[in-house]
């Protein structure tokens, strides 16, 4: 099974099997109380198994958490909220127009 965590020491949010790294999501925290997920990328073997939706999910969780907004930069994030509406209040509000979220 597969674990996800903040990585604040690396700015990832990391994805763990077998207690390996096997994908993550970088972010970065930027001003107007917002955060940029720049990349995510999934280790090659690995992709197609749900392991970026879970955590694409994990990180837009922890940032609503934090009462922050996000800045998806990363297009498979923006894919993400694209297909998950219920993460598009998280988009700052000058990012909004931009992958069509």
């Amino acid at each position: 099974m597969a674990e996800v965590k903040r990585n604040d020491s690396t700015g990832r949010y990391e994805l763990s099997q077998g207690g390996k790294v096997v994908g993550f999501a970088e972010f970065k925290n930027v001003g107007d109380g917002a955060v940029m997920l720049p990349h995510t990328e999934v280790d090659e073997g690995h992709e197609g198994e749900g392991l970026g939706s879970q955590l694409a999910k994990y990180a837009l969780d922890n940032i609503r958490a934090q009462g922050k907004l996000v800045v998806p930069m990363c297009r498979f994030i923006a894919a993400y909220i694209g297909k998950h509406p219920e993460y598009t209040d998280l988009v700052h509000p000058q990012q909004r127009g931009i992958f069509g979220l």
